[in-house]
């Protein structure tokens, strides 16, 4: 005969060690500030985990644990002024040369993997941009994807599911897309036996591009049956006036995290386009002058005051952001483990137009963080081995993306 022990609390560990706990899925969110950040406010002095934090790294403090900074990092190549934010996830050289064709930026690569597993393959989202005009989102053809600038419409896309009418006709629009892309199916198969070798490989390109619209259009079709997921926050109401660049970026920044947090997409880019912006109300400071026209500072001290209460504004509005990821608890870890931030510009020095020694950091997303990762800022090593690293945190094998020569040493 035997006796059982009871159920001790002290059993509970080794018995849940049993379970296994599936980990969350990978996210990430990429901003560009097209103005970047006054350089010697930004960059430590100190490389390594011991460096002492600059005065806009203060604002985030509590966070240095959970980030990375980069210095002497840029695209090579890149070059052409205001024109380099749209290769800023792309590293395609010489954006502002005439013959200029961009190429698939890193948002666009993690949707090809894991966009089919979510509502949104990827959102692109903008303050203050020009439509159609700038993204930070290319296609694998080169083709710019316009971004959302109204949180209240990302709200929308989100969360909010239209009446009957409105969903049959949508249901409608999608199966007419289907016949469409039937027809077009059917007459590449009947041009293939007359076309030379260049010409098939342009419509072997053509052919697998329709698919693909194929195939996101069956998706589609399937997600429409199925209920948005409910919002943990009222609709937001988008600010009236280009001037409120703070607070319309602090509520995409919240678009961003809902977005994350019902699992609707898992690659968001973001485009504070700060050269399209006006003189902005700012809280606390007295801002005279336009966005662009204070970036130009010229070493006056008055330009160099406003920009630094700008560029302090866009740290604090970071620091708000990781604050609501790490507040959101998964099942491994929170949403802040669980999610790449990459916060940076296209921009060196926007006084100067330079397009190398970019401001760049990284948090979040399961990274080997606490650091100062110093480089060479004669001979700027490869930003988008940083790029590669991240792809390889969304499980996808890969050691290249555009200049990058391998994953980022010391991730």
């Amino acid at each position: 005969m035997g006796l059982a022990l009871p159920s001790l609390e002290a059993m509970q560990p080794a018995l849940a060690s049993s379970e296994v706990v599936a980990p969350a899925p990978k996210r990430m969110l990429a901003v560009c500030n097209n103005l970047g950040l006054l350089p010697d406010k930004f960059f430590p002095d100190q490389a390594g985990f011991d460096y002492e934090l600059s005065p806009y790294l203060s604002s985030l403090a509590e966070y240095r644990r959970r980030l990375t900074v980069c210095s002497g990092t840029s695209h090579p190549g890149v070059d052409g002024s205001h024109a380099s934010d749209v290769s800023f996830l792309t590293a395609a050289p010489h954006p502002g040369s005439g013959g200029f064709r961009n190429s698939i930026s890193l948002d666009q690569v993690v949707a090809g993997h894991v966009g089919r597993l979510t509502r949104f393959p990827s959102l692109t989202l903008g303050v203050n941009v020009k439509a159609g005009r700038r993204s930070l989102s290319w296609t694998d053809g080169g083709v710019l994807i316009p971004c959302e600038d109204s949180a209240s419409s990302v709200y929308a896309q989100l969360f909010l599911r239209g009446s009957q009418k409105e969903l049959e006709e949508q249901s409608r629009r999608l199966k007419l897309g289907h016949s469409i892309m039937d027809v077009l199916r059917d007459q590449a198969h009947s041009f293939q036996r007359r076309l030379n070798a260049a010409d098939r490989i342009r419509m072997d390109q053509y052919t697998t591009a329709v698919r693909d619209v194929e195939r996101r259009l069956t998706e589609l079709q399937q997600w429409e049956k199925k209920p948005k997921p409910k919002p943990s926050t009222t609709a937001p109401v988008d600010p009236a006036d280009p001037s409120q660049y703070v607070e319309k970026t602090r509520l995409m920044y919240q678009m961003s995290r809902l977005a994350f947090e019902t699992d609707s997409t898992r690659a968001i880019t973001l485009l504070l386009d700060s050269n399209n912006s006006p003189t902005l109300s700012l809280d606390g400071a007295n801002i005279t002058d336009g966005y662009h026209n204070l970036s130009h500072h010229g070493r006056s001290e008055v330009k160099l005051r406003q920009l630094q209460a700008i560029d302090t504004a866009h740290m604090d509005l970071l620091a708000e952001l990781l604050s609501d990821l790490s507040r959101v608890s998964e099942p491994t870890g929170t949403l802040l483990d669980n999610t790449m931030v990459l916060y940076g510009s296209n921009m060196g020095d926007a006084n100067k137009h330079t397009t190398d020694n970019l401001p760049v950091l990284l948090a979040g997303g399961g990274f080997r963080h606490g650091q100062h990762m110093a480089f060479n800022r004669q001979n700027n090593y490869p930003l988008s081995n940083l790029f590669v690293s991240m792809l390889q945190q969304f499980g996808i094998e890969t050691d290249t993306f555009r200049s990058a020569t391998g994953a980022m040493r010391g991730l």
